[in-house]
């Protein structure tokens, strides 16, 4: 073992340092938590919880962290393992049970435990513990640590530890002075040494103080030196007259007599305990990955720390997680790996074999002091804070209803009263929220496509007959009603209904029946519904596609027209609008000078003498007129075919389609107006022909026919123009 030790920190010093310096935090702990345990049962058992707790502070800090992966991580028993089992064993001692049978009971709820966990990693469903609301952990978290103060108050007092705790408090006749000066000398030091000194855990100092008020009281009363009866010290191993081993041993063969309904009866239990050492071990991974900057898996975590627990509990040893404070220690201390565990595992064996006489030395209101100053560590202040706002005054209630559920019912209902009504209040918060993001017009509205003034008219004129409806958030059974009153208004009076999907996210069952009623609607008037952004992958997981096909809203012959996006929505019905479909079957013919609009009206021996300063290209396909940072200074008139216009959006890389030329428009004007490279890239959608109107040729036109250019110029600059007011204007309506 020693040289197991040497060869760790030959390699890694600063694990083993770490190791060190965790192993003197957990350890008190364990043991406090092994004793408040065992001592439910009898305080004749306290002896056995504080090995209980030596047990499994070794078996966890050995396996879990062999067999995980978090670096840094301390494993041990823990608060939340001490109030579940000490609250299930103090019921089976008020029903009568005996203590032997209470013994095998906390064992086969320990190893249930570690096999839920083990099976929760197994099928990858430790990713889905982080989803547990906020105020459920702290109501939890905050109910456990006033359990476990409530538990230590009759050791704190020096009562019987039979008492409950607010009887115990006002009883001033029947405490026993010297139990409530050790416990205050640990607590007080506990709690303030953490202020002034860093190099020690406080929790070590705090058990120093304690033994050192002890025996510091023992110099004047003799009857503290004694061991046997001494009811403030844990008491030497034979005090209940068996051996340790033999305990065990008989636990193990009385665990075959356990019949299949009494196991049963532990499975819920046992769930409690499993959920709750998860929670607390995936919250310090959670913090030790911000600490480090690295990813826990949490499926093998919790797979490690299942197989620990399942084996500390079939030993006799207290069942844990991963530990913040421990975990803590280890990481300030130089820790580099996960060998760091591994070596407090095995330096808490050590020392719990070389210390095993002492243990029966310990005070119990020492352990008492310790426990109390982590029960107020854990109590969570945070949702306080709460109270300041009216939007969080509920969120606050159900921390409240978690804490009271687990100090007047239990923990198991503690849980499920705050997962409930945080479901409550998510379902509040989503009915309260509109789903609609905004309500737009065509003519408030424009595709990517840069259509001719006399279309620009016609869409305005016509555009209020289609709506545009874009969807955000949840569309379920709490948000269909509202949307439905939003819709049926609009599917009643208007030609043209658009859904845009973009910022949906997630659909549900009635929410789909609720489209399919707008759709039936449109479809009695013979009118399509039209749905943009109907994505194959929603955020959280789900195909909506195949939803909404499985569902009947999409399929052959629906009613339901599908668009990539909303602007391809907006082009079909712009060209509704304008009374024509341009059709990639048709063949067009490419346009003379003449023929265009931004020439109508000018003399053919003008066009001509424009025409003589330019040049014809053609571009198949795909290709591209120019690119990005391309120097060319030209302006293209399309003849015949489609140009894409790509660039860059709020300095990404990657190139977004901004706008569609066709046959008659014009491109390329900003790059040929100014001294700049270009700023976006031309693709030819189709087989494309283009007139070339290179800048050096326009200014020889310009010296030759003055007229003409300035003709030339100010129809470009008026193009140009009306395109970014309509521009400004879209960007004006989506910022409101």
């Amino acid at each position: 073992m020693w040289r197991l030790v040497r060869m760790v920190k030959i390699k890694t010093p600063g694990d083993f340092w770490g190791g060190l310096a965790s192993m003197l935090v957990a350890l008190p702990a364990s043991v406090a938590f092994g004793v408040t345990v065992y001592s439910a049962i009898s305080p004749h058992y306290a002896v056995f919880g504080a090995l209980a707790g030596v047990l499994g502070a070794a078996t966890l800090g050995i396996i879990a962290p062999t067999l995980g992966g978090t670096d840094r991580l301390i494993s041990a028993p823990c608060a939340p393992a001490a109030a579940v089992l000490s609250a299930f064993a103090m019921a089976w001692v008020a029903q009568g049970v005996p203590a032997t049978q209470v013994l095998l009971l906390l064992t086969v709820l320990g190893m249930l435990a570690g096999l839920i966990q083990l099976g929760i990693g197994l099928v990858g469903l430790g990713k889905l513990i982080k989803f547990i609301p906020y105020t459920v952990v702290s109501g939890y978290l905050s109910g456990v640590g006033l359990i476990i103060m409530g538990s230590q108050m009759p050791h704190v007092l020096g009562v019987d530890a039979a008492l409950p705790w607010w009887q115990a408090l006002w009883s001033p006749a029947l405490w026993d002075v010297r139990s409530l000066v050790v416990a205050l000398a640990t607590v007080l030091t506990g709690v303030l040494a953490a202020k002034f000194i860093q190099a020690v855990p406080s929790t070590i100092l705090g058990f120093m103080a304690g033994l050192l008020a002890y025996f510091g009281l023992a110099h004047f009363d003799a009857t503290m030196l004694e061991l046997n009866d001494n009811p403030l010290v844990l008491g030497a191993l034979t005090a209940t007259g068996d051996g340790y081993l033999k305990t065990i041993m008989g636990r193990w063969q009385d665990m075959g007599e356990l019949k299949l309904s009494q196991v049963a009866a532990l499975v819920s239990g046992a769930l409690t305990l499993a959920v709750l050492l998860s929670i607390d071990t995936l919250k310090t991974c959670v913090v030790m990955d911000q600490k480090n900057r690295s990813r826990h898996d949490p499926n093998r975590e919790l797979m490690a720390q299942g197989l620990a627990n399942l084996t500390a509990s079939g030993i006799g040893g207290m069942p844990g997680a991963g530990t913040m404070g421990a975990t803590m220690v280890n990481l300030s201390s130089g820790a580099q790996t996960r060998v760091s565990g591994m070596v407090e595992g095995v330096l808490v064996l050590v020392a719990g074999l070389l210390l095993g006489n002492f243990m029966a030395w310990i005070p119990v209101a020492a352990l008492a002091g310790i426990l109390m100053v982590v029960g107020w560590r854990m109590i969570d202040l945070e949702p306080l804070h709460f109270l300041e706002s009216k939007a969080t005054v509920f969120d606050f209630l159900v921390v409240l209803v978690v804490v009271g559920c687990a100090l007047t019912v239990g923990l198991i209902a503690a849980s499920a009263a705050g997962v409930a009504l945080s479901i409550l209040l998510f379902v509040r918060e989503q009915v309260g929220g509109s789903v609609v993001r905004r309500k737009t017009f065509v003519n408030q509205r424009s595709s990517t496509w840069c259509r001719p003034e006399s279309e620009m008219r016609l869409i305005a004129e016509k555009g209020d007959t289609a709506v545009i409806f874009e969807l955000q958030g949840s569309l379920f059974f709490g948000t269909s009603y509202e949307l439905y009153a939003l819709l049926e208004p609009e599917i009643k009076t208007r030609d043209y209904v658009v859904l845009d999907m973009r910022w949906v996210q997630a659909v549900d069952i009635t929410a789909a029946h609720m489209l399919s009623q707008v759709r039936d609607t449109l479809r009695e008037r013979g009118l399509p519904l039209l749905l943009s952004h109907v994505r194959e992958q929603l955020p959280n997981g789900h195909n909506l596609v195949a939803f909404l096909t499985q569902t009947g809203l999409l399929g052959p012959a629906s009613g339901v027209q599908v668009f990539d996006t909303l602007e391809d929505a907006i082009e079909w019905i712009e060209d509704q609008l304008v009374g024509h479909m341009d059709s990639a079957h048709t063949e067009e013919v490419p346009l003379k000078l003449a023929e265009m609009d931004l020439f109508q009206g000018r003399k053919d021996d003008t066009l001509a003498d424009l025409e003589a300063h330019m040049h014809q290209r053609s571009v198949k396909a795909g290709e591209a007129v120019y690119r990005l940072g391309d120097p060319q200074r030209e302006l293209y008139l399309i003849q015949r075919g489609t140009v894409r216009i790509m660039a860059p959006i709020s300095g990404s890389r990657q190139l977004h389609h901004i706008a569609s030329f066709g046959r008659g428009d014009f491109f390329g004007g900003l790059a040929f107006l100014d001294d700049r490279v270009r700023s976006d890239t031309a693709l030819a959608s189709t087989d494309t022909d283009l007139y070339v109107l290179p800048l050096d040729q326009f200014n020889r036109l310009a010296e030759e026919h003055k007229k003409l250019a300035l003709i030339l110029m100010t129809a470009i600059s008026r193009t140009l123009a009306q395109r970014l007011r309509h521009a400004d204007g879209e960007r004006t309506l989506l910022h409101v």
